[in-house]
């Protein structure tokens, strides 16, 4: 379902003018982080978009973005060659990934060649249902799995495609188990990428043991509760195994 090897992921959100493309609702801002081998990097994408209509009011008290402030903002055709290339080829992280690809693919509809779609760009991972699966009938709006999983929303007070993508990437990376990125390592070992061995001298001075504090264990200890109850009680570190 995901693969802890060496690959590109774009945890990505979008914000519109009221919830239906089908009754002419567009894009108005698009936030996207990038994940190599599943670690945060600097790389964004960001643009707010003039949507060519009105905001619903509703939409306004959900992510406060008003048409005044899109008046002077690009087309979504003047950045959709910059937006596709910087996910082609990525596999995207989106929570309610349908709401989100079906704005996309009207927009592309929209311009000349239609034949373009999300899909055939980037691959799609759906984190809502990911966490419907893990936790059926529980509740999974991304402010109930930060909770869930204690990441910090605290700046969340209106909804924003950029950091709200931010808050994605720390959610899905919990999600899914800490523990698979501790095979990054071996999977170099299988593509047959590691270094060359480099040998130690066997008269070297012994080498300097530095104890853990206890403000460390009982972190390490956080973490190791945490993982446990992530991937479904088989933290092997605390399962005797």
């Amino acid at each position: 379902m995901f693969n802890p090897g060496n690959h590109r992921q774009v945890v990505l959100d979008t914000e519109t003018t009221g919830l239906n493309p089908k009754e002419g609702h567009r894009i108005i801002e698009i936030g996207c982080v990038e994940l190599i081998n599943r670690r945060l990097t600097q790389n964004r994408f960001h643009v707010y978009l003039n949507p060519e209509r009105e905001i619903d009011a509703g939409a306004i008290e959900v992510h406060g973005i008003t048409n005044e402030f899109l008046q002077d903002k690009p087309k979504f055709r003047e950045v959709v060659a910059d937006f596709l290339a910087f996910t082609a080829g990525a596999e995207l992280i989106i929570h309610n990934a349908p709401f989100d690809v079906g704005f996309l693919n009207h927009e592309l509809a929209m311009l000349a060649d239609e034949t373009r779609r999300i899909e055939s760009n980037s691959s799609v991972f759906d984190t809502l249902a990911y966490a419907r699966r893990m936790h059926p009938g529980a509740r999974n709006s991304l402010d109930a799995l930060c909770k869930r999983y204690g990441v910090d929303n605290s700046q969340r007070e209106l909804h924003g495609a950029l950091l709200d993508a931010e808050i994605l990437a720390d959610v899905y990376l919990t999600m899914t188990g800490g523990q698979i990125s501790l095979l990054d390592d071996v999977n170099h070992l299988l593509n047959g990428t590691q270094q060359p061995i480099e040998r130690l001298s066997a008269d070297r001075p012994a080498l300097k043991v530095i104890a853990c504090s206890a403000a460390e264990l009982a972190e390490h200890e956080q973490r190791l509760a945490k993982i446990h109850k992530v991937s479904g009680d088989k933290c092997l570190w605390l399962s005797g195994e």
